[in-house]
């Protein structure tokens, strides 16, 4: 075990292959949650449960081999919300052509990672803004886990006179609780909250598994005629896997209506950010902590190239995202949860390697995760969403410059279901409250950039060009 330089890291192979399964049962959820948000794009359920384990397989053997590092990597939470609901529910694209856009945004992100732009782009961003728009996509999913619960009612409304309603629309109330689903879902809530308040290990992944046997003689969970991988599987994941190439529905597609090429970008430019913050705010929190960066590696992100462990973490994050949309699945990231493996002693990528081999060891069972019901994984995207707020704590609210754009970034997403609309009202409020403060030298231009093009962006819906 040379190659991992175990004694200079001061841990063992025991120490390590724990640190690694740790990991693994920590973030294992997102085997059962990805495919379930993905599928409602139209995508094979079996198919992205195949792309999501042989993405966060490769993603984080990358992480092992390369970077020497002990995080691991899958399809991130938020990411495949934008990709689900915010691109192709609300905006309209196919899933060929969102996979095509996670596609390009990989190769962004190399380019930027091993290059100085990499430091303009994180320093482009206030930190308010950077925690607005991580506590707002947390509140996202923990919506999309209270609605996919189906804790949430709708109800046609109409204007009346002395009403508050001005226009016909919907009404969101709260469901009563008649369906065995939704009772479900709130016994899976109860479990996992009180597990994770208990500090136990791969509460997330446990509560799933308790809320999908609870299920079963409440005519929820549906047993399959075999638990194993079938024909049908692979047909799945071959229908999503290089899926963005040739004319029908990917890179032939996605720039051929000109109205939509601002909303491209501008989701591209989405996608880049969360990939780059989430990443860069794992790999230092985590990593000043446990001394698996040091200061040298910390000034990395101020030079160019991959010389450093953090450089060659961030390349092969970035190289990630770009083969997950090869296999077919959204945006893969460096995932907090590796801190888990961290805390248990894990510090060189045979701790990743651990994780990768047990993401590969689960191929064989799509069966057995096809039976796992929305109502079980409901609740663990509420769960993540808790987890995902934390940020909002870091703001200032009472320094209304900063309050405002935060507030508005936080509103926009959560009330018009769109991760790209809070993020655009979130930058275009923020250079507002810099002119009218006489501050506006402090915009820097990728914000102002990114603002102008939220705003054509907005134009051209509004006019319908």
């Amino acid at each position: 075990m040379d190659f991992f330089g175990l004694r200079e890291k001061n841990t063992t192979v025991r120490t390590e292959i724990v640190a690694g399964v740790t990991t693994f049962f920590t973030m294992a959820y997102i085997i059962f949650v990805n495919p379930g948000m993905l599928s409602a794009t139209g995508m094979s359920f079996e198919g992205v449960f195949v792309a999501t384990c042989l993405s966060a397989a490769i993603g984080t053997l990358i992480m092992a081999l390369f970077a020497n590092v002990p995080y691991a990597v899958a399809p991130g939470m938020g990411l495949n919300a934008l990709f689900a609901y915010t691109v192709c529910l609300a905006g309209g694209f196919t899933w060929r052509e969102a996979l095509t856009m996670v596609f390009i945004c990989g190769l962004i992100n190399i380019i930027i990672t091993i290059t100085k732009l990499r430091k303009s782009i994180v320093k482009s961003i206030p930190e308010s803004m950077q925690n607005a728009i991580g506590g707002a996509i947390g509140l996202f999913i923990a919506y999309l886990g209270l609605n996919n619960a189906g804790l949430i009612s709708f109800t046609l409304t109409a204007p009346s006179a002395g009403s508050l309603v001005l226009n016909s629309g919907v009404t969101p109330g709260m469901m009563s609780f008649s369906s065995p689903s939704l009772v479900l879902a709130v016994i899976g809530l109860l479990i996992i909250v009180a597990l994770m308040v208990l500090n136990v290990k791969g509460s997330i992944l446990i509560g799933i598994a308790a809320t999908t046997i609870i299920g079963i003689p409440m005519g929820v969970t549906q047993i399959p005629a075999s638990i194993f991988s079938d024909s049908g599987t692979w047909t799945g994941f071959k229908e999503v896997s290089l899926a963005f190439f040739g004319a029908e529905g990917g890179f032939g597609s996605l720039f051929s209506d000109p109205a939509k090429i601002p909303f491209v970008l501008v989701t591209i430019f989405s996608m880049c950010l969360s990939d780059t913050f989430d990443s860069i705010g794992t790999f230092i929190g985590t990593g000043r902590k446990s001394g698996i960066f040091d200061s040298e590696d910390e000034k990395a992100l101020e030079g160019s190239g991959f010389k450093s462990r953090l450089d060659k973490a961030l390349v092969a994050d970035s190289f990630a995202t770009s083969i997950g949309a090869l296999l077919g699945t959204s945006n893969a990231t460096t995932y907090v949860e590796s801190s888990a493996g961290i805390a248990a002693g894990g510090r060189t990528g045979l701790t990743s390697l651990t994780t990768a081999i047990l993401f590969l060891l689960c191929l064989p069972f799509a069966g057995l995760i096809g039976m796992v019901p929305s109502a079980a994984t409901s609740p663990a995207l509420i769960v993540v969403g808790i987890l995902m707020v934390e940020p909002f704590a870091k703001i200032n609210w009472s320094d209304l410059s900063e309050a405002v754009p935060a507030f508005f970034t936080v509103a926009v997403m959560s009330f018009t279901y769109g991760i790209t609309n809070g993020i655009a009202a979130g930058f275009i409020m923020y250079c507002l409250t810099k002119i009218c403060t006489k501050k506006a030298t402090e915009i820097h231009p990728i914000i102002a950039g990114a603002s102008i093009l939220f705003i054509v962006d907005f134009i051209l819906k509004a006019t319908g060009v």
